[in-house]
């Protein structure tokens, strides 16, 4: 008796897995990635933030004058509800000020220097010190670079950032060159929400959820709401970025964009096994494998 009901258990399982399979279906086409540059895409990292300050309009000048193909940058909000861009909450690591990004308002923001602290060498020298770099605007970005791809990270804050940052896309019509990106899973579930136009990058939780998936080759079972997996190349030990990770990824669509990768090896590594972007702060050397 007692093996019969195992069987009918296992048979239950096997045809909710059939279902599921047959069921489940990969991310649809998106503009973002069917209009982008050739792939590989070179993805500046903050506008590549070991040959210049990061999230700088200076840096991201530099990056596209490089020839880079996006500019990947992080979202704030100041108190007076200006989307701002710079990795940290606060401004005291990048420059010569301090406080939290989203007790300042943008006119103190810009008093301070977004060079000062910015070094290659340990801090023996600071060479865009004093040069009237601040901390850029979201909206000066869109203005500047109007035709250019962006990877959009939306951070930590306590006032939501999501309905204005969705209002400015679709002002400056952005909507077919951003992928938005985000560790927090309920930040990405408002922004699509808001914003289902825009691709989207998988968050934590979703992100976990595929590499263990693939671990065990069940990803044909997954139905994703993302476009992009942009990982690391390892996490808690374990192993992200493999070719079999890639050729799953893709077989539900995915663009695979791993971050943050700055050597040389591992890019031609990675360009190797068909990676669809790598963003780095050094994007010089990447364009430099792919002979650009």
């Amino acid at each position: 008796m007692k093996l019969k009901r195992w069987h009918i258990i296992l048979i239950v399982f096997l045809i909710l897995g059939i279902i599921f399979r047959f069921t489940s279906t990969p991310a649809p086409a998106h503009p973002y990635y069917t209009s982008s540059p050739p792939k590989p895409l070179v993805i500046a990292h903050q506008g590549g933030d070991w040959l210049w300050p990061g999230n700088t309009m200076f840096a991201f000048q530099n990056a596209v004058d490089l020839g880079v193909d996006v500019l990947e940058m992080d979202l704030h909000i100041t108190k007076d509800n200006v989307l701002v861009l710079i990795h940290d909450e606060t401004i005291d690591r990048t420059t010569n000020g301090s406080g939290e990004v989203e007790l300042m308002t943008l006119e103190e923001i810009k008093t301070y220097d977004a060079g000062y602290d910015w070094s290659r060498d340990e801090g023996a020298t600071f060479p865009f010190r004093g040069q009237g770099i601040t901390i850029s605007t979201l909206e000066e970005v869109f203005t500047a670079f109007p035709d250019k791809h962006m990877t959009i990270e939306i951070k930590k804050s306590n006032t939501s950032m999501i309905d204005p940052f969705c209002e400015m896309i679709r002002e400056y019509d952005m909507g077919d060159k951003i992928v938005v990106a985000s560790f927090y899973d309920d930040k990405m579930k408002e922004f699509r929400e808001t914003c289902p136009e825009v691709a989207t990058s998988s968050a934590k939780n979703e992100t976990t959820v595929f590499v263990l998936l693939s671990k065990v080759f069940l990803t044909g079972f997954y139905s994703p709401q993302f476009y992009s997996l942009q990982v690391p190349e390892e996490s808690s030990g374990i192993t992200v970025m493999t070719e079999s990770f890639i050729r799953l990824a893709h077989e539900r669509n995915l663009a695979v964009e791993p971050w943050t990768i700055n050597d040389e090896e591992t890019m031609q590594k990675f360009i190797k096994w068909g990676v669809d972007g790598i963003m780095t702060d050094r994007p010089d050397i990447m364009l430099e494998i792919l002979g650009r």
